[in-house]
């Protein structure tokens, strides 16, 4: 049965939308089938076109929401006493959701200014759709007394002073969160029966909106554009004379400034020329630089400084930018991104595991898989090296490991540059990042990779030209056990990052091939593709091995594996030596695999569709809940796997190789730094004992 949720505020600016947005990812990285309901939409001052909710929703997730109803038919429905007509419409969009999902959560009305029927409009919800009722609200300045007394007078609205149907509590922007400070505000809630269920801290970057956001929501000229995608992080206006001014100047900051203010407007700009990454530079009262200064700016514009200019004076130009919407814009997924994790991360588990109804039936959704790869990532605790050390993409992804704990990176590049890359794109390098110089290490593993190379005439000339490769000196680490794991391919071909490791470090122990897989995160479900990047035309032993690789791969990453051998023919339909070798592959499956679930050939829609399953594999163990996917050679994979990838715009994560003595992983130069994250924590968990 469904769980409907309604998520309801307890005043305004209390972060109803965040909220929401992180119980969605929270429920979705539990496996959870959840979906999201917007049923009325909330008046905007600006009129903006799109719901704000339903469009960040669709931007954080791959949930497609129906739209709600509009602002003005809610207000022509309540003003002509037409409430239950208005509900109906509700109850109807909803039932789809209802039918699809173990959970729905329902986001209610805001009250505001000329919004006087949020309260009993969410009552009205809440009983309409059956829904249980998570009240949301802030301390805003107040002291948690108010806030807990306020949370309160909700609770009675619904039902009539009986809060049975209120499930539980969040507060969020809480100032100075500690564990003592959670407990006194679950005290003042239990001590009105109501139940604390995630205390979000007040975390100031999680406001900070663009250069870009500025540049919409006010009425301002570009003098130069600049990268708009800078955060602004602090604003003052420059009334001080230079010497008082300089300790003020640091990254984020946008400065507001009057255009004839020659001083001011030079220092800054040279601060810029010297690496201080400002969010911008405003000038009011419409004047523009003195065009002898400006040329003196050119070169901080060059470093994408960003420079506006209003004809407001300074000071209505604070109060402004100070008056600017504070929500989150519909396309800052970054913003969405961080609102998102950091409610989900506050909300109690124990509770989130109360939601789903008994028989819920856990699934491995995206976000699930992600959240475990990065858990285990970091109970793994490993070294993993990362040869090219000074791609920007490569720097982002070792930092952002460091933070979340997923690995001990190594990059391997001239310090110089990694700092300086560092710099470009405004990031510290954490402490224990490690950077490695190759060409000053690069000697002591000379006589390793002789010895290694020595059947095939390798000699000390030839190994130091092939040692200033920086992906065969990262698998000389590793064949020496300086490092856990490697992770390479952003610049370079899946040839180059794997000949390497196949010539180095050999196959593991048992193995007859080294193959791979990808992690194919479909909607719905994680699925596993092999092999597609590495074996040409496996024969059916070869075939048979891979699959029996791809199978210990799922389990190793909590997939229960189901396997189908595709083929273009599903059981006896048809007939060929491609058939034949997918028919001996899956007998040698099952022999040396008695108890995993197998079967085939099957073709894929037999395989992933469970109405195709009913009619050309019926009663198969496999047909129609596949979620391990075995090609018959590598034309048939890889096509596959990129026609999946593209054209149903679904993140893979991989190559991951398998059937190496060693963790060595590929990138696909298009890679996100999010791609190569996942990759640097997979490569992590392979290492893990007895896995």
């Amino acid at each position: 049965m469904t769980r409907t949720l309604l998520v309801a505020p307890t005043g305004h600016g209390v972060g109803l939308t965040a909220t929401c947005l992180g119980l969605v990812h929270a429920l979705e990285r539990q496996g959870v089938s959840v979906g999201f309901y917007k049923p009325l939409a909330q008046p905007r001052a600006r009129g903006a076109d799109q719901d704000r909710s339903t469009a960040l929703v669709r931007l954080t997730s791959t949930l497609r929401p129906p739209e709600p109803i509009t602002a003005t038919r809610v207000e022509q429905a309540l003003s002509r006493n037409e409430l239950d007509s208005l509900l109906e419409d509700v109850v109807a969009a909803a039932e789809p959701l209802v039918a699809e999902h173990d959970v729905v959560v329902v986001e209610g009305l805001v009250p505001g200014s000329g919004l006087v029927y949020a309260g009993r409009t969410n009552v009205a919800l809440a009983k309409a759709l059956d829904a249980d009722v998570l009240l949301v609200g802030a301390p805003d300045g107040q002291d948690l007394e108010h806030l807990a007394e306020t949370m309160e007078i909700t609770a009675r609205t619904y039902q009539g002073g009986e809060r049975a149907r209120v499930v539980g509590a969040v507060v969020n922007r809480v100032p100075d969160l500690t564990t003592e400070r959670t407990e006194e505000i679950r005290g003042l809630l239990a001590r009105r029966d109501l139940a604390l269920v995630g205390a979000v801290p007040y975390r100031p970057e999680l406001g900070w909106p663009r250069v870009s956001d500025a540049v919409r929501g006010l009425d301002v000229r570009v003098l130069n554009a600049g990268d708009q995608d800078r955060r602004v992080k602090s604003v003052i206006v420059g009334a001080q004379a230079v010497p008082g001014i300089l300790p003020l100047l640091r990254e984020g900051l946008l400065l507001i400034v009057p255009g004839d203010r020659d001083e001011i407007i030079l220092s800054v700009c040279l601060a810029a020329m010297n690496g201080t990454r400002f969010a911008g530079l405003l000038l009011t009262l419409g004047v523009e630089p003195d065009p002898r200064v400006w040329e003196l700016c050119r070169g901080a514009a060059s470093t994408g400084l960003p420079v506006l200019l209003t004809e407001r004076n300074s000071y209505e130009t604070a109060t402004a930018v100070h008056d600017m919407d504070p929500e989150v814009p519909i396309d800052d997924s970054d913003r969405a991104g961080l609102v998102m994790t950091a409610v989900a991360d506050a909300l109690e588990p124990g509770w989130l595991a109360t939601l789903p109804t008994p028989d819920h039936v856990p699934r491995l959704s995206p976000p699930a898989f992600r959240r475990r790869l990065a858990t285990r990532a970091r109970e793994a605790d490993r070294r993993i090296v990362l040869p090219e050390g000074t791609e920007p993409r490569t720097i982002r992804a070792a930092v952002a490991s460091h933070e979340m704990g997923i690995a001990r990176c190594v990059l391997l590049g001239a310090p110089d540059e990694v700092a300086a890359q560092a710099e470009a794109q405004g990031l510290t390098l954490p402490p224990g990042l490690e950077v490695v110089d190759p060409v000053a290490v690069a000697d002591r593993y000379v006589d390793a990779l002789v010895e290694a190379r020595r059947h095939k005439g390798m000699t000390a000339d030839i190994a130091r030209n092939q040692l200033d490769d920086t992906i065969t000196l990262g698998t000389m680490m590793l064949r020496l056990d300086e490092v856990d794991g490697m992770v390479a391919g952003a610049v370079h071909t899946t040839a180059a990052t794997l000949r390497p490791a196949l010539q180095l470090l050999g196959p593991a122990p048992g193995a007859a091939l080294v193959s791979s897989v990808f992690f194919m995160c479909l909607p719905d479900e994680v699925v596993i593709y092999g092999d597609c990047a590495v074996n040409p035309d496996p024969d059916a032993e070869q075939l048979a091995d891979i699959a029996i690789q791809s199978a210990a791969s799922a389990r190793r990453f909590g997939i229960d594996p189901r396997v189908a051998m595709i083929s273009f023919s599903t059981g006896t339909s048809g007939a060929g030596v491609d058939v034949v070798k997918v028919t001996e592959a899956t007998r040698l499956v099952r022999e040396r695999e008695p108890d995993l679930l197998v079967d085939g050939p099957l073709q894929y829609d037999a395989a992933a569709i469970a109405s195709v399953a009913r009619t050309k594999a019926p009663g198969s163990p496999v047909a129609g809940r596949a979620n391990v996917f075995v090609f018959p050679d590598l034309n048939t994979g890889n096509t596959t796997y990129k026609a999946v990838q593209r054209s149903a715009d679904v993140i893979s994560i991989g190559p991951m190789l398998q059937g190496l003595a060693k963790p060595v992983n590929d990138l696909s130069r298009g890679a996100l730094v999010e791609d190569i994250v996942y990759t640097i924590a997979i490569t992590a968990i392979q290492t893990m004992p007895g896995e």
